[in-house]
């Protein structure tokens, strides 16, 4: 038997981890791993047409399975591709390993075609970045690698040099056991007892919730449930915790709505619970506060902390339940409950005006409609921009539907690839990618990636030939808008090209039909809807402060427009308050 080479063993190894995909771009310096790819039955080549793409499809693979996923990159501009899709990997803390392969090692350092240093130039977006320059040091340190990646969820990147992967592998080279799933982390006794003492001494407190509450909801529930708290929640904790909260007080931060921003404020004690909330304009500097995050780097580093906790959200909930004294007051929860009712009332009218005969069509009934015809399990992936405003306003989360975009790097072009990484976990799941004109023509040769793997994901293309977020920040920001218009051809038969199902929206009565159908088609499909470019508008009140620049902390503002069916929720939640 053929001895193997240690691009083989490579391969070998990420079987072992888990892996079952390898997305990318063939190339000189990979193509050695191409072909162990192609000779392995437990793991398939996914061929994209650009190595970005490839790195944001791990990156939703690993968001949505929670396992680890692997793309790769030939050597030089290849995996230089990558660095911006492993930027949104590691920041949303999907553990993605990476290949970067390498010019040949006896050429390094010495200014040849094609030469960089990947090492050294993925540091910044990575948990780990090193250099393989022998085939001994390979097994240890693609090991290395990956529980770098699973043990601190994000990204690990591998520099190989292609000379050194056709070279046989160490014989005998040791198997050792390979770390594929994190443990729970517990916090120390002292911390609970501390914040239990906190929470006992407070009459009003509100949780604010992030993507760390994933497994948590029934726990969350039940401790705001005992100490009579509101729960507001940044835009990446929407989808673990807006549903079936009978609590909720919408969402904060430069897209929120509701009453999360005066239940954080006007509270006397605050209590983050798995968020690393960027944006510390919106957060209070004159109550306590306390945090609880699995990543010790993350706690204090927004805002003053009273008391930071180490530990799951999940397990420090279970511990802090049955010691903390029920409250029975309830009337800072039912204030701000009816706040938030009030607050969505008012914003939805200016959406239920004639809409349905509205042209061009207004965007957000384009996503009201879109999440009451979308799957009950459907994953939905939206590109950054005006997107995220629909996204964060109209899609419903259940439990069972999935939100991911690049909500903490903020990159365009996101939702189009990572909707392939998605669908690549299960064709049958419905994948919705919500995409703007600008962000889909960015990475539009990925349509071309969705053909020929026949994915049937479903772009919804939210057209109104503009980059409509940037023309927001320049209005708040006192500058006419420039370069911003997009000169866009007729996207639908552009997909009708490609050899996928398309079809064009321009009336309102057309919509829920178009894709009903589009969704029924069993390939990749595309409805371009033409909606209109001044949908939004800016709140009659901004501060001067505000309007200092993008420091307006892009806004406090609260974009007009409706917000779908968190006010028949808000409403049902206001039923529920006891009357005097």
């Amino acid at each position: 038997m053929a001895r193997q080479n240690v691009a083989e063993q490579f391969v070998d190894i990420l079987v072992r981890a888990g892996v079952r995909r390898l997305y990318g771009v063939v190339g000189d310096s990979l193509n050695p791993v191409v072909d162990a790819v192609r000779r392995n039955p437990a793991i398939d080549w996914i061929h994209v047409r650009h190595e970005e793409s490839a790195a944001f499809a791990a990156g939703a693979e690993a968001q949505i399975t929670g396992r680890l996923a692997a793309c790769a990159g030939s050597c030089g501009p290849g995996n230089l591709h990558l660095i911006n899709g492993l930027y949104d990997a590691h920041r949303s803390m999907a553990p993605v390993l990476a290949l970067a392969s390498h010019i040949p090692s006896s050429e390094i350092g010495l200014g040849y075609f094609q030469e960089t240093h990947p090492d050294r130039l993925f540091q910044e977006c990575s948990h780990y970045s090193e250099l393989i320059s022998s085939p001994k040091q390979m097994p240890r340190l693609l090991q290395t690698a990956i529980q770098h990646a699973v043990g601190q969820s994000g990204v690990s990147v591998v520099s190989l040099p292609g000379d050194i992967a056709a070279e046989p592998a160490p014989e005998k080279a040791a198997q050792s056991a390979l770390v594929t799933s994190r443990p729970t982390v517990r916090p120390g006794d002292e911390e609970i007892d501390r914040l239990v003492r906190m929470i006992d001494a407070a009459d009003r407190v509100t949780l604010f919730c992030g993507a760390g509450t994933a497994g948590a909801h029934a726990e969350v529930m039940e401790f705001a449930g005992r100490i009579k708290s509101p729960v507001g929640h940044a835009l990446r904790g929407k989808e673990w915790i807006q549903y079936d909260n009978p609590y909720d007080v919408g969402m904060s931060g430069l897209l929120g709505y509701g009453a999360a921003y005066e239940a954080t404020n006007e509270c006397d004690l605050l209590i983050l619970l798995g968020t690393d909330f960027p944006y510390n304009a919106f957060l209070p500097d004159d109550v306590r506060i306390a945090q609880v995050d699995v990543r010790p780097e993350v706690l204090g580093r927004r805002s003053r902390l009273d008391l930071a906790v180490w530990g799951d959200v999940r397990e420090t909930l279970r511990c802090l339940i049955p010691r903390v004294k029920e409250k029975t007051d309830r009337r800072f929860l039912d204030r701000m409950l009816k706040k938030h009712a009030d607050a969505l009332e008012g914003v939805v009218k200016a959406y239920t005006r004639k809409v349905e005969k509205h042209v061009p069509i207004h965007p957000e009934y384009v996503a009201a409609v879109l999440d009451e015809v979308a799957d009950d399990d459907a994953v939905f992936t939206v590109d950054t921009g005006m997107c995220n405003v629909w996204a964060a306003r109209y899609v419903s989360p259940n439990g069972r539907r999935r939100i991911i975009g690049s909500f903490s790097h903020g990159s365009m072009a996101n939702a189009l690839p990572m909707a392939i990484g998605a669908q690549f976990t299960d064709r049958r799941r419905q994948v919705v990618s919500m995409s703007g004109d600008g962000g889909f023509s960015m990475l539009m040769g990925e349509f071309l990636t969705l053909v020929q793997h026949d994915l049937p994901v479903k772009v919804v293309l939210f057209n109104n030939s503009s980059l409509s977020m940037v023309e927001l920040e320049m209005l708040v920001a006192g500058l006419p808008s420039h370069g911003t218009a997009n000169a866009n051809p007729d996207f639908a038969a552009v997909a009708r090209a490609c050899g996928a199902y398309g079809v064009r929206v321009e009336k309102p009565k057309q919509l829920a039909g178009a894709l009903r159908d589009a969704f029924r088609h069993k390939g990749p499909a595309l409805v371009d809807i033409v909606t209109d470019p001044n949908a939004l508008s800016i709140p009659p009140k901004i501060s001067r402060e505000m309007v200092t620049g993008f420091a307006l902390s892009a806004s406090k503002i609260v974009l007009d427009g409706g917000v779908g069916r968190m006010l028949q929720m808000a409403r049902s939640n206001l039923r529920n308050v006891p009357r005097p």
